[in-house]
Order: structure tokens, then C-alpha cells, then sequence
């Protein structure tokens, strides 16, 4: 463990090095500036030269916070209180060290291979690398903001994707293995699909696909590979026959208020400017979210017969998802629909998977997978330009081809998403495997991989030995599982 982490950190210190030091040679001389050019006025009706917009620029800053919190701690909390104890602090981790791992990785190189400039429609270049190019002018995707807060707000969606995944894995997966993971999906996966959809020359974004906020590149491509991570993992210990049930449902309520509110920064956000189309969009989100907790609360109250709290917060999850690819493109009344709808199919959808056998920790496949699918397949149907002039009409709106440029987009979000997957999980199983022994999964995660305990008394730990409190060796689980 010791020589991977020292590995992994030389790498990424070399990987840094690098970049610099690429970014430092000097690009060939740009030829001088003509003066007879600058003494020329713009010819009338020319487009003014772009210029930064102080409140866009503002919006699309604090957006970023927004979406930062969504991941530490809203995502972490809201998965951490539905583990068992002794996997509580594993699974805050997870989400939080995506946050710094994804941070370093974005400006190395991840921020040129989804937005950098176009090849074949595929990956974007690596001219970008280190952010070499991207400065504190507009850019190629905004002209109102520097290209760093576009980069660094596009950062935020590339550090919550993966960690949306951990949901599915929770419990059982060794830390080193998903290190390695997270690093691996995002560069082979996240910005390949990132670029496909928003980047400029991108294969799904010429095609005429709508994704206002990440139904495909966040939801889809993190649920449908939540799945090929269970399948590929396998179920936990005992998974079926014990008891796991979440050990601190009030942290999960808070971590679901607190993505309820980041959310607006990642949907209203995504207008990259502070006007109306924010506005529509924040509008839509929060009714769409209203709308799903109460689809959920009240299919569950007729099913099981009575309505549960982790059913309430779960629901509204499922409308925040399924309201992200349509935000900038529906009406209030479209997103009432779309969240109702997302209620009952999540509801649904996660109770599938008892009957099919596969162990997704937290619910992220029925989720994440059929919310966001939903969510796209509902922005071809209901999306209309009398919201947003520069996207699509919709099927109700007279225009049958936008339900085929979403389908499309689906199938290959699906796609990608879990045979890059699975391929990704098969290569490191076999150089490094990707579950932590029985012993230390019986054990929890919190002492087996972090050698700590989530609280201090209670829970079945045991006493902490006086001469390193909280490590692995002198804290043992006192119940046997």
C-alpha cells in the first residue's frame, strides 16, 4: 500500500512536472500586429469584441461552490448515512478525496480531452494540457467569463460523476483499486463523453442532442456504470441474508437537502450567464424536485403501505436528475411531469434490483441509470425554443426528429459507459483485485482501509486500544457478522 501510494503520487508530481514544463517552450512567434488594422473601426453591424461580464462571471463562480458542496458534503453525507456504521467514514472518503484526486487531474489533462479542440468528434486534443491556452479571457464557450471559471465550473461536474459511482460498490472495494479507478473512468470515459456532448465539434452535440446539465454525460454514464461495477464486484457478505439497513438516516436527509441546493448551480449554472434562461432553469429544478419526492412519497405509500423518509429524500434526488438534461429547455409545467414521472420510475427501478440479483449498495442504477435516461428522453418530448431559443422543439412542440437525436444519444451514453466499465474493472482485477479481503469487509472499511472509527463509542467496535486510538489491530469488531 505504501509503494502504491508513492507510486501514485510520483506519477502525478512527474505528470505536473511535465505539463509545466510543455506549457513553459515558448509557441512560435505570432506575427506583429498590424497597426493600420487597429486604427481601423469594426465595420457597422459587426459583433462586438467579446468582454467580461462581471455578474455572469459571478454566477458562474459561485455556481462552482454550489457544485462543490453537492459533492462535499452533500453527495458524501447522503451516502455515508445510508452504509452501515462501520463503513460510514470509507464511504465519505471516497467522496471527498474524488474531490482533490479529479481537481489535478482536470487541470493536467482532463479539461483538454473533453473541451480542448475537436478531433474526429471523439476526444478533444491536448493542447490544453496543464490549462496551457486557457486564461482569464473569454473563451471558446462563453463570451462573458474567462475560460478558467468555464473550466473550473466544468470541473465540478467531472469530480461528482465518478463519485456517484461509489454508491453502487459501497462496502466491499479495496481504496487503493479505486483510486486508480477514478482516475482511469474519468480520463477513458467522463471526457471522451463530455466532449461528445458539450464540447465544440462533438459527434452527439452536431447531432442535435439536448443536455442542458449532464443527463447523459453525468447521470447516465454514472448509473449504467454503477451497474457494470455491481455485476462486475459482486454482492456484498451476507448481502440478502443480514440486516443493512442505513445507520444514520438524518445525515442522508442532509445530504439530500444539501444537493437539493447545490443542484441550482449545477442546472441554473449551466446557463453560463446570470439572466433569464438561469432564472427558468433554477424554476424548473425546484418544482421538478418538489414533484419527485412526492411521486416517490405517494407510490411508495400505496405500495408498502406507508411512506418512508429515505423514500422522500431519494425522490427528490430522482427529479434533481431526471430535471438536469431538460432545465434550460422546459416549462414549469413540463418539469411538474418530468418529476412525478422520475418518482414513480426510480421507486421502481430500485426495487428491481432485489429481483434481479445484483447489489447496488445505494441505489445509484435505479437512480442515477433510469432518472437520467428518463430525463433525456423527456427533454426530447417537452423541450420547446419559447424557453430557449438557441436548443430544440420537442415531439409536443412539432418536431418528431429531436426524440430521435435523444435516443441516440441514450443508447450511446449506454454504451460507453458500461463496456468502458466493465473493461476498465476486468484490467485492474486482474493487477491489482478489486474487493478487500473477507475479513476486512466483515470488519468494515473504516478500520480495514482507514484504521478509524466513524464515532467514538458504540456501534459494535469495541474499546480502542491507548497506544494508537482507532487502528485496525487494536479495534476488532465486538459482534460477530
Amino acid at each position: 500500500m505504501k509503494r502504491f501510494s508513492l507510486a501514485l503520487a510520483m506519477v502525478l508530481v512527474v505528470s505536473a512536472t511535465a505539463i509545466v514544463a510543455l506549457a513553459q517552450q515558448p509557441t512560435a512567434p505570432a506575427a506583429p500586429p498590424a497597426p493600420v488594422a487597429q486604427a481601423v473601426p469594426a465595420a457597422p453591424g459587426a459583433p462586438p469584441a467579446p468582454k467580461i461580464d462581471s455578474g455572469d462571471t459571478a454566477w458562474v463562480l459561485t455556481s462552482s461552490a454550489l457544485v462543490l458542496l453537492m459533492t462535499a458534503p452533500g453527495l458524501a453525507l447522503f451516502y455515508g448515512g445510508m452504509v452501515r456504521q462501520k463503513n460510514a467514514l470509507a464511504t465519505i472518503m471516497q467522496s471527498f478525496i474524488i474531490l482533490a484526486l479529479i481537481s489535478v487531474q482536470w487541470v493536467l489533462w482532463g479539461y483538454s480531452l473533453a473541451f480542448g479542440p475537436d478531433k474526429g468528434g471523439i476526444v478533444g486534443g491536448l493542447e490544453w494540457i496543464g490549462l496551457r491556452g486557457v486564461g482569464l479571457d473569454p473563451g471558446p464557450y462563453s463570451d462573458t467569463i474567462p475560460h478558467q471559471a468555464y473550466m473550473v465550473f466544468q470541473l465540478m461536474f467531472a469530480v461528482i460523476t465518478p463519485a456517484l459511482i461509489t454508491g453502487a460498490f459501497a462496502e466491499r472495494i479495496k481504496f487503493s483499486t479505486f483510486i486508480v479507478f477514478t482516475l482511469a473512468w474519468a480520463t477513458f470515459i467522463y471526457d471522451p463523453l463530455a466532449h461528445w456532448v458539450w464540447g465544440k465539434g462533438g459527434w452527439l452535440g452536431a447531432l442535435g442532442a439536448l443536455d442542458f446539465a449532464g443527463g447523459t454525460v453525468v447521470h447516465i454514464s454514472s448509473g449504467v456504470s454503477a451497474l457494470a461495477a455491481a455485476l462486475v464486484i459482486g454482492r456484498r457478505k451476507g448481502y440478502g441474508r443480514e440486516p443493512m439497513q442505513p445507520h444514520s438516516l438524518p445525515l442522508t436527509v442532509a445530504g439530500a437537502a444539501l444537493l437539493w441546493f447545490g443542484w441550482f448551480g449545477f442546472n441554473a449554472g449551466s446557463a453560463v450567464s446570470a439572466g433569464k434562461l438561469a432564472t427558468s432553469a433554477f424554476v424548473v429544478t425546484n418544482t421538478a424536485t418538489a414533484a419527485a419526492a412526492l411521486g416517490w412519497m405517494f407510490t411508495e405509500w400505496v405500495m408498502r403501505g406507508k411512506p418512508t423518509v429515505l423514500g422522500a429524500a431519494s425522490g427528490a434526488v430522482a427529479g434533481l436528475v431526471a430535471i438536469t438534461p431538460a432545465s434550460g429547455f422546459v416549462n414549469p409545467l413540463a418539469s411538474i411531469v418530468i418529476g412525478a414521472v422520475a418518482g414513480f420510475l426510480c421507486y421502481n427501478a430500485c426495487n428491481v434490483k432485489s429481483k434481479l440479483g445484483y447489489d447496488d449498495s445505494l441505489d445509484v442504477v435505479g437512480v442515477h441509470g433510469i432518472g437520467g435516461t428518463w430525463g433525456a428522453i423527456a427533454t426530447g418530448l417537452f423541450a420547446t425554443k419559447t424557453i430557449n431559443p438557441d436548443g430544440a422543439d420537442g415531439l409536443f412542440y412539432g418536431n418528431p426528429g429531436q426524440m430521435k437525436a435523444q435516443i441516440i444519444a441514450v443508447v450511446a451514453s449506454w454504451v460507453l459507459a458500461f463496456v468502458g466499465t466493465v473493461i476498465i474493472l476486468k484490467v485492474l482485477d486482474a493487477i491489482m483485485g478489486l474487493r478487500v479481503p473477507e475479513e476486512d469487509e466483515v470488519a468494515g472499511l473504516d478500520l480495514s482501509q482507514h484504521s478509524e472509527t466513524a464515532y467514538a463509542a458504540g456501534g459494535g467496535y469495541g474499546e480502542v486500544g491507548a497506544g494508537h486510538p482507532g487502528t485496525f489491530s487494536e479495534a476488532r469488531p465486538r459482534v460477530a457478522h
